[in-house]
């Protein structure tokens, strides 16, 4: 259900179980988590199989207890802590749990039909720990409140407007590809320098 393709200093890892709308479980958590913490490779770009990036979590696992799994945070966390660019290539919708490996990453590039939204408030969740923070650096602290408290779901176009996402795209793996380029012709260290310069 998650697919790896290394090539040239990048790692693509692709959520691919399209029939559950790429719906995350345990298990997909953890082999993403570790990929992204055992790679050498210079740029990480996530991306989904199908028409949605990920409708966040598998609702059987849910019940199960998956809403407050450790496996959320160590992932975004992994990403975070990535010392090369990370891309969210997002192919379609993004939602729930799923938000918080995106918000994780640099750079995050969409197709035009792509939404966003987190919908804790009114599944009775609390949103993973770090992933408020990283919304509101992004967005401000109000339109972090009007997604994660109103259940906004936010278009595209409004994204790119609030600063969720970075860019949009017909084909946001190939914009990625694209984004990458500088990075993967440098020197590695010089990347992550630059990374650590930017707050």
């Amino acid at each position: 259900m998650i697919r790896a393709n290394t090539s040239g200093g990048c790692l693509t890892l692709i959520l691919d179980r399209p029939e559950k709308a790429n719906a995350l479980t345990q298990d997909m958590l953890a082999v993403l988590a570790d990929a992204v913490e055992s790679t050498d490779a210079r740029v990480l770009i996530l991306t989904g199989a199908g028409k949605v990036f990920s409708a966040g979590a598998d609702l059987d696992a849910v019940k199960a207890g998956l809403a407050t799994a450790p496996e959320w945070e160590r992932l975004s966390g992994a990403i975070a802590a990535f010392p090369g660019l990370s891309i969210a290539a997002l192919n379609g919708t993004v939602a729930g749990g799923a938000m918080g490996m995106v918000l994780a990453c640099d750079l995050r590039v969409a197709v035009p039909s792509a939404k966003a939204f987190y919908p804790v408030m009114k599944l009775g969740y609390l949103p993973q720990p770090s992933d408020p923070e990283r919304l509101a650096a992004l967005v401000g602290p109000a339109r972090a409140k009007l997604i994660l408290m109103g259940g906004a779901r936010i278009g595209a176009e409004e994204a790119l407007y609030m600063g969720l996402f970075d860019r949009i795209a017909d084909d946001p793996l190939a914009a990625a590809h694209d984004l990458a380029a500088d990075v993967l012709a440098a020197d590695p260290a010089h990347a992550a320098a630059i990374k650590t310069m930017i707050p």
